[in-house]
């Protein structure tokens, strides 16, 4: 199972989008190089108001570009990093991958899957109705989050758009992605 990268985002400030850029540097055990949410610890605010020594399992944020096409036939346009996300996907389905998926992006960038993104209300600031499109339900009622999964770097490494993402599935009974 392979699939590309189309965009690499980052951004040093807190802010919802991420601005493209030509690449970005993975670091083992931190995230993308020069982003605000880098680190061992979490970074995203909630979660450090709640408690700042939990380990940052968000270090590095993908999203599957087919949601934009999705997007778009709900009347909604969004682009590359404009959800926040540092690292945008074609041909995965990144929210059918198991917690503890490995993906080597590049020659040498490797992510581990840690689970899925669970958007915020802030969402809505950005375009208002958004959320109701990639959080929902199921037909059993189960709740559907479709805003990207999150990782954490084991091996360093640059990361750029045409990059080739391989996917290795863990071994043994597989853990469905939920929120982190």
């Amino acid at each position: 199972m392979t699939g590309e990268v189309t965009a690499v985002s980052r951004n040093e400030v807190y802010s919802f989008t991420k601005p493209n850029r030509e690449g970005i540097t993975l670091l083992k055990g931190l995230g993308v190089d020069g982003d605000v949410h880098a680190g061992v610890t979490v970074k995203h605010r909630s979660r450090v108001a709640q408690d700042p020594t939990q380990p940052n399992l968000r270090q590095v944020h993908l999203i599957h570009e087919e949601l934009f096409a999705e997007l778009a036939e709900a009347g909604f346009r969004v682009a590359p990093g404009e959800l926040g996300e540092n690292v945008t996907t074609r041909g995965l389905d990144l929210l059918g991958l198991p917690v503890g998926t490995l993906l080597r992006i590049g020659a040498e960038a490797v992510v581990e899957v840690t689970g899925l993104r669970n958007p915020c209300l802030q969402i809505d600031h950005f375009q208002d109705g958004l959320l109701k499109q990639v959080v929902g339900r199921d037909e059993a009622g189960r709740v559907v989050r479709k805003a990207g999964i999150m990782g954490v770097v084991v091996e360093g490494g640059a990361v750029r758009p045409g990059n080739t993402i391989e996917v290795k599935l863990p071994e043994g009974p597989h853990r469905p992605l939920d929120r982190v």
